[in-house]
């Protein structure tokens, strides 16, 4: 049964942490809120300031690792949220586009990009339901395998 608590109680439940908001590598910020609405920008799989890792799905990178990464991008995206308004302020997440750097032939995107709707929905609850695109990608930014972008609508 999930829990009715707020989503920084769900993440310690679920023993995660936001990390630190990845700076900029462009000419953009990280998260904006316009009305009710927070946009992030895409998130690759970060740590301590890293890339974990570059190749594409399917050839350099198995579905079921870039699924973790996938989940890992979508920590990253709430912690832009975090920086923006407080993350207790969401009230659902409307959108999750993710980029899938993807070797010829592979289909397998939307199963990757599971690990980002898994962890939303695990954290937020029906409120983590959200539309989604997953897309193949020939490269991404930095070689990352995956790039997870995500829209949430807030209070305050």
């Amino acid at each position: 049964m999930p829990s009715t608590a707020g989503p920084r109680i769900r993440l310690r439940e679920l023993g995660l942490e936001l990390p630190d908001v990845s700076p900029p590598k462009g000419a953009y910020i990280p998260a904006l809120r316009s009305g009710s609405h927070v946009f992030v920008a895409g998130q690759v799989p970060m740590e301590n300031g890293e890339l974990v890792t570059t190749g594409r799905v399917g050839v350099d990178v198995t579905p079921e690792y870039a699924k973790e990464l996938s989940r890992l991008c979508a920590l990253a995206a709430l912690a832009a949220v975090d920086s923006v308004v407080d993350l207790d302020c969401v009230v659902r997440v409307v959108k999750v586009t993710g980029y899938v750097a993807s070797a010829a032939g592979f289909t397998g995107q939307p199963g990757v990009v599971d690990g980002a709707s898994d962890l939303l929905l695990s954290v937020f609850g029906d409120a983590g339901r959200h539309a989604r695109s997953a897309l193949g990608a020939a490269e991404l930014p930095l070689g990352s395998p995956v790039e997870i972008e995500i829209i949430v609508e807030v209070t305050a």
